[in-house]
């Protein structure tokens, strides 16, 4: 979250490090991600298919539950870890690194992909983690997981970066309020689900 008495800046870039190298390594764009993320997504399919004999119709429902519940990790995360209230310097400059500068920079579309480092290491983790839940089935449902983040992405960025199509303007009117004007409901970026489970859509009026 912003530090108190920040205002937000529709123009410009925020440095994070001192160091060039670093502040380099903390942009990105979506097409080094999808250069990334696709290639995994379809070896890992195609791996547990020939290597973990994983039928193509079992990997279907894998994969959309995957992609399902990268929509509800994507407003758990956002909601309780991105906005988390934290007091000492270290803590706010953590949460400011990981997600206070896009609130002060909402327009710097070099920050709306988790940079390639990160973003690597974190998946990395995730994915042991669900293998160690799921065992072989996770070769489907991770690859599911990255699709609806990759779907997520390119929803942000196209939020903050265009004008919104007609089919989209709740979305982007959620997103916008979430930013402007009530930053403390509107979690949900690729969807308005969990907003409407959990009861923070931003009112028509906000």
């Amino acid at each position: 979250m912003l530090h108190e008495g920040t205002t937000i800046k529709n123009k410009g870039q925020g440095r994070l490090f001192k160091s060039d190298i670093l502040e380099a390594l903390s942009k990105t764009h979506p097409f080094v991600i999808y250069g990334i993320y696709f290639p995994i997504i379809f070896y890992l399919l195609y791996y547990g298919n020939t290597q973990k004999g994983l039928a193509v119709w079992a990997e279907a429902g894998l994969f959309v539950g995957g992609a399902m519940f990268w929509s509800f990790f994507e407003y758990i995360m956002h909601r309780y870890l991105f906005h988390m209230m934290v007091e000492g310097e270290r803590s706010r400059k953590f949460v400011y690194t990981m997600h206070g500068v896009h609130h002060e920079y909402p327009r710097d579309r070099d920050r709306l992909f988790m940079p390639p480092i990160p973003s690597l290491v974190v998946s990395s983790i995730i994915f042991s983690l669900m293998y160690f839940v799921m065992d072989r089935y996770a070769f489907a449902f991770f690859p599911g997981f990255l699709f609806g983040y990759l779907v997520y992405g390119s929803m942000h960025y196209a939020i903050h970066a265009f004008a919104p199509p007609k089919f989209l303007k709740a979305l982007w009117r959620n997103h916008h309020l979430h930013h402007y004007k009530t930053p403390d409901k509107g979690f949900g970026v690729s969807s308005v689900l969990w907003d409407v489970v959990f009861g923070t859509v931003p009112g028509k009026h906000a």
